[in-house]
């Protein structure tokens, strides 16, 4: 199934479940859809099931979210205590859109105590409260760490704790309730060699052959990682270990090796506590970002107007020379980017609850292959030799684009497997992709869907000027009427990429930056992809220009 074909069955308000192999756009899917909803007024519950997926999207961890935490059982007393928790209550009473990103890890009986609590505070009994839920990930990654606790017989349960098969969210009593249609992504946009991409897929089937493991083999570093941590300054890639003690030992020792004078950069915590708390434990960059010049670093947010995403990687070689010594950054096609604050933030209702600001930066001669989830690298020297969960190796070989971009340091057994369950379970998500996708068919019925959805969820198709824009000129099955005016957002922006983009805070950052330089409005419109008369008008709003 394509992005668009997914994109037209998330938007009749189906629940869903988005999957596919590392690279093949789900999370590009999900942050189109969420750009659809809020164009027409309705505001998604964007939440993960890991603080770090939560900062990928800009949303909650699922339990800060919906108010149960880490408990995966609930009893009569804890739903006394949640609807008591207005805060919660009221963002789980007002979503009509639930999205939980990275569902791999997390456990049945936690969507089930979701499920449960979206029931009891909605008070519906239909799954989720009634809500659409939109389940986003790949099963072949990381799977949830279930915790082994002696059961409380005054609970009620959901699952058991202590059973296996309750790991996997799709086993959960709730998944089943809500028979998600599922969408499976086969388009792929991150691996571009075709022999390390039968080698991902051969650990996905589990038929690993001689081979695909020499093939492997082949990209092993001619030097063990203790040795060359002395030259770890002058790697350009970034390396991947199983446990953090490996990742801190070789940033530090690569960082404190470097000459020159150590920058620092504090964090700034806007809002509640125990929201910037949970902003912090899953924000890639630290509380203190500590660098050199020389310092091998990672971005760790997506910014496409100043050019680096999530991932991308360079090297320190120098600091502003202006008031706020912001770090430059090259890249590795020979850019320079100065790395200037960011914001990573919790939304609810419209409005922003809590806030980070700090540089979008880590260091990264290392991290962690938990920490990579959800990256894409144009290198990695990957140390396997001490994996320890299916899918790690999986997860961390295929952050990488090509095999030319690989180096091994260590490979045991356990990273070249995945759950051995997963090989017929993805081969059941793939037959009902395939019939959801032949549903497709009748254009006509899933426009109409679409339309009653919107209504549903109290949206309005945007406006332009007082005139509607959404339909699209040309689709099949779409009646237009040439009395009225009818504009194409998708027509627009294939001359236009960025039209009707909304603006950030960082965006309104930079076009204030840059006016107070002095710098022309066709030139800041050229820099951030936008048009001058879009320039213009912001800089009015922001009271810059009458």
């Amino acid at each position: 199934m394509t992005q668009d074909e997914a994109l037209d069955i998330l938007k009749t308000g189906s629940n869903v479940f988005l999957t596919g192999e590392p690279g093949s756009g789900k999370t590009h899917t999900v942050n189109r859809y969420v750009h659809w909803l809020r164009e027409r007024g309705i505001d998604p519950a964007i939440t993960a099931s890991t603080g770090i997926a939560a900062t990928h999207i800009g949303g909650y961890t699922i339990h800060s979210w919906s108010g149960i935490g880490i408990k995966t059982e609930l009893t009569k007393d804890d739903f006394d205590r949640l609807r008591q928790n207005r805060r919660a209550a009221r963002c789980v009473r007002a979503a009509r859109v639930l999205i939980i990103d990275e569902i791999s890890m997390l456990s049945a009986a936690t969507l089930a105590a979701v499920d449960v609590t979206c029931r009891a505070l909605r008070e519906r009994q239909q799954p989720f409260g009634g809500m659409q839920v939109v389940l986003v990930g790949d099963f072949f990654q990381l799977p949830p760490v279930v915790r082994r606790e002696a059961p409380d017989t005054s609970m009620l349960s959901l699952l058991p704790q202590d059973d296996e098969r309750g790991r996997f969210a799709y086993l959960s009593s709730s998944w089943y309730a809500l028979k998600p249609t599922v969408c499976y992504l086969s388009e792929q946009h991150r691996q571009e060699d075709a022999a390390f991409l039968d080698i991902l897929s051969a650990i996905r089937r589990g038929s690993v052959s001689a081979d695909h493991r020499a093939l492997l083999w082949s990209r092993r570093c001619s030097m063990a990682p203790a040795q060359d941590e002395a030259n770890a300054g002058a790697k350009n890639v970034t390396q991947l270990y199983s446990h953090n003690i490996d990742v801190d030992r070789v940033n530090a020792v690569a960082l404190q090796k470097l000459p020159g004078q150590t920058r620092e950069f504090v964090m700034q915590r806007i809002g509640p506590d125990a929201l910037t708390t949970q902003l912090v434990r899953g924000c890639l960059s630290p509380e203190t970002l500590t660098l050199k010049e020389g310092a091998r670093v990672m971005f760790t947010k997506n910014n496409f107007t100043a050019g680096f995403v999530n991932g991308t990687t360079g090297t320190v070689v120098g600091f502003a020379d202006d008031g706020e010594r912001w770090p430059i950054v090259e890249v590795r096609d020979g850019r320079r980017i100065i790395a200037e604050p960011m914001e990573w933030a919790i939304e609810g209702n419209g409005a922003v609850l809590g806030r980070l600001v700090q540089i979008p930066l880590r260091l990264a001669w290392a991290i962690t292959v938990h920490k990579s989830q959800g990256m894409s690298l144009d290198a990695a020297h990957i140390d396997l030799a001490g994996a320890f969960e299916y899918g790690q190796g999986y997860v961390a070989l295929s952050r990488v684009r090509t095999l030319s971009g690989l180096t091994l340091a260590g490979l045991n057994e356990r990273a070249l497997a995945v759950h051995p369950d997963m090989a017929e379970c993805d081969a059941k998500f793939r037959r009902q992709s395939d019939v959801a996708r032949a549903s497709l068919s009748d254009r006509a019925l899933f426009e109409k869907m679409q339309a009653k959805f919107i209504i549903a969820c109290g949206g309005k198709e945007p406006q332009e000027n007082g005139v509607a824009k959404a339909k699209v000129i040309g689709d099949a099955g779409a009646p237009v009427d040439s009395s009225i005016k009818v504009y194409s957002v998708d027509a627009i922006r294939q001359q236009y990429p960025n039209a009707y983009r909304p603006w950030s805070e960082d965006d309104d950052v930079a076009v204030t930056r840059r006016f107070k330089a002095g710098e022309k409005t066709e030139a800041t419109a050229h820099a951030l992809g936008r048009q001058p008369g879009s320039i213009r008008s912001r800089l009015v709003k922001l009271g810059l220009l009458e």
